[in-house]
């Protein structure tokens, strides 16, 4: 089949654009059936990475998941060119692809000595049949079953080809009210070796804190010029809540334990473990600690593959209050969530334990999260992005990652080219 679209695709690049019925298809990083769980995409031996790799490359995106039916599929992939606002842009698929439209994923591996069963699945991207010849953005589709072709799971990648330098900073928030929980972010762009006619009209840029895209700042254009150079210095619009260093479950042995865990048990073939019970911060001096910049690895000292001997477990988390909020709802959030509301990560008020108590099933690592706030009143929560202010606290010295894209877009061109990425921290400041 690939062959054959190999093949067609020389003429046909309309038809074979949309070979896949697409009905539910979400632009985000998402997870559309049960059976799939800890995927991860990141440049290659780099776990904690944000999946943004450069045109010319060789290292290249690595994705991973498990499929805890237990037995072997065929899953498809192929991938999507989008504009900057993560539609499709208006190129074909051949414009910007070179090799197969699609194609299999045929490396995995069986699980090895764990109480749940799964499939493990890896892809490298590029490969030998599958390149990109375009930067920009991009949305990876994976599919069960060639001929069912339905939706597995989603995530987003940026492809870059570097034309020109950026020069950033973080910055104490103009706005006093903000200085001590806010961090803003000043950058400018050199195109002295990429010569543009109006860089105010054809650069854009995109600011992502910790590899987020749900609150990254977007469609920023320049406000000044410089001789080679665009600068981007707003007041109160290129900011971010600092938070605080996230929290982290150690999730590593189920055997012996971690400083994390409270309680493990093994119930009818199923870890139960239970974490320490946590209290909010948001009231509590700032420390400092290393963190996965809300990311997580997998990672197992009960056996000795990381990937095939990692066990699953129900996790129960617990956040001390000594009241429930009445205007807001508690969830988990981070890495371990795709940075999105997830319901299997909300936290209920247990006034037995005066506590909030939630469950999630977790494959052994090591999690970085956040408990996050939102209004309960749906119309209010439709436009409020995830509060850490009533539970974690916000302070400006929190170290951040932050990932800067510019985009271009000359006059006449038909899509944004990627021409620069950069990726901090704030502590470097």
């Amino acid at each position: 089949m690939k062959r054959l679209l190999g093949l067609l695709s020389a003429f046909f690049p309309l038809l074979l654009t949309a070979q896949y019925a697409d009905d539910n298809l979400l632009y985000i990083d998402h997870v559309y059936v049960d059976n799939i769980k800890t995927v991860q995409l990141n440049v290659a031996n780099l776990p904690l990475s944000v999946p943004v790799v450069n045109l010319e490359s060789r290292i290249p995106l690595m994705l991973s998941f498990d499929d805890l039916d237990g037995e072997v599929k065929n899953y498809i992939y192929t991938v999507q060119h989008c504009d900057i606002n993560w539609e499709p842009s208006n190129l074909s698929d051949v414009e910007y692809l070179d090799g197969y439209m699609d194609d299999d994923i045929d490396e995995y591996s069986f699980s090895f000595k764990t109480n749940q069963a799964f499939v493990h699945y890896e892809l490298l991207l590029p490969n030998d049949d599958f390149q990109w010849t375009k930067s920009g953005n991009y949305l990876l589709k994976v599919y069960e079953d060639e001929d069912e072709q339905k939706l597995a799971l989603t995530r987003r990648f940026v492809v870059v080809d570097p034309k020109v330098s950026i020069d950033s900073r973080v910055v104490i928030p103009a706005m006093v009210s903000k200085s001590k929980s806010h961090q803003e972010i000043d950058f400018s762009v050199d195109y002295e070796k990429f010569p543009m006619r109006s860089p105010q009209q054809e650069i854009k840029a995109v600011v992502m804190q910790n590899g987020r895209w749900d609150n990254a700042v977007t469609d920023l254009s320049p406000n000044f010029t410089r001789l080679n150079s665009v600068v981007f210095d707003y007041q109160d619009k290129v900011l971010f809540p600092a938070g605080k260093e996230f929290r982290f479950a150690d999730l590593r042995s189920f055997r012996f334990g971690t400083p994390s865990i409270a309680i493990v048990e093994e119930v009818n073939g199923t870890y139960e473990v239970a974490l320490k019970i946590e209290e909010k911060r948001s009231n509590k001096h700032y420390i400092s600690w290393d963190d996965f910049g809300g990311s997580f690895i997998i990672e197992t000292r009960d056996q000795r593959n990381n990937a095939l001997s990692s066990d699953y477990g129900n996790i129960f988390f617990s956040l001390k209050v000594t009241a429930p909020l009445y205007e807001e709802e508690v969830y988990i959030l981070g890495g371990i969530t795709d940075w999105q509301l997830k319901e299997e990560f909300k936290m209920i008020y247990n006034p037995a334990v005066n506590a909030y108590v939630g469950k999630a099933y977790l494959k052994q690592g090591v999690y970085d999260f956040m408990y996050v706030t939102v209004p309960r009143d749906p119309a209010k929560r439709e436009k409020a992005m995830p509060d850490l202010a009533e539970l974690e606290g916000n302070w400006f010295e929190t170290n951040n990652n932050y990932t800067i894209l510019i985009y271009f877009k000359p006059f006449g061109e038909r899509y944004y080219q990627v021409i620069s990425a950069s990726t901090f921290s704030s502590s470097a400041r």
